[in-house]
């Protein structure tokens, strides 16, 4: 990783961050969490995008919809809502072999375990279970030497499902859009992830902060940025997701956006996020 003298959205010296190097073998995989509490914020669109982008780079990439409202399969043209078995079954039933319910996804190394409606009782149905915080980790465990990264799609909670998706993860990311109501509740999610680092899983660290619906046109996004720079220091990423309508298309056309539109900054903005977490080693 070097630096350049170009300055970047966060207000820091922007690093060149260099094509990964090709792997030899796949495995295993370090589990990476989106995670934030308040809803709207990109975590899907990225786990997504992000996905995409590492299974660019050669890399062999499983995501996990853990969010009831199965945004992230539908947004890779899985139909959840048809689906007989989905992660919720993995998580409260026995017998289930995780590998039947993987889905292979249009983009080449790319693979998605879905979730539909059904997981929104799962929360309820795991609260009598021995080690409930630790049946995602029981669930991935039979895949997690076939991947290189297992990205999780968190729900907008910070109830027991993300608190599985923490204990079952390696590291964190926190997309937060570039408006300053969205800072109020890192805080608190911070504050979450130390908890179940302290009792659950003391591996769990911080992969970055990730500025999305950045618009370095205005005033009021850069402040924001460099209020969450002067705040978290180096734990920021340096690639911030610009605010475009080609997210919402690419969505629609249930395609992430390396593939809808290759050419297109916020694919290109994936791409350089991914580099930068191989150069960071939060990523294989």
């Amino acid at each position: 990783m070097s630096s350049t003298d170009k300055v970047g959205p966060t207000g820091r010296p922007l690093p060149t961050f260099p094509a990964p190097r090709p792997l030899s073998a796949h495995g295993p995989a370090r589990i990476i969490a989106m995670c934030n509490q308040k809803g709207g914020v990109g975590k899907t669109t990225s786990t997504i995008n992000l996905g995409a982008a590492l299974a660019e780079y050669g890399r062999k990439v499983l995501l996990v919809d853990f969010d009831p409202q199965g945004a992230l399969s539908v947004g890779l043209g899985v139909r959840a809502n048809e689906l007989d078995v989905t992660v919720y079954n993995l998580l409260v039933e026995r017998g289930h072999d995780v590998h039947d319910v993987i889905q292979q996804t249009t983009t080449p190394g790319l693979d998605v375990l879905p979730a539909n409606i059904d997981l929104s009782a799962a929360e309820v149905q795991l609260v009598g279970e021995v080690a409930r915080e630790m049946v995602l980790s029981r669930v991935l465990r039979p895949v997690a030497d076939e991947y290189d990264v297992i990205l999780i799609d968190c729900q907008p909670s910070l109830g027991l499902l993300t608190v599985n998706a923490l204990t079952a993860s390696h590291g964190v990311l926190i997309p937060l859009e570039c408006e300053f109501f969205a800072m109020r509740g890192v805080a608190l999610l911070i504050e979450t992830i130390d908890k179940v680092t302290d009792r659950l899983n003391p591996s769990l660290r911080l992969d970055g902060i990730l500025a999305t619906m950045y618009d370095g046109r205005t005033l009021h996004s850069r402040d924001v940025v460099r209020s969450v720079v002067d705040h978290f220091g180096e734990d920021v990423l340096h690639t911030a997701i610009n605010r475009t309508v080609k997210f919402p298309d690419a969505s629609l056309a249930a395609e992430p956006i390396t593939r809808y539109a290759s050419g297109h900054g916020a694919a290109e903005a994936y791409r350089q996020l991914a580099r930068e977490l191989i150069s960071r080693g939060a990523a294989a």
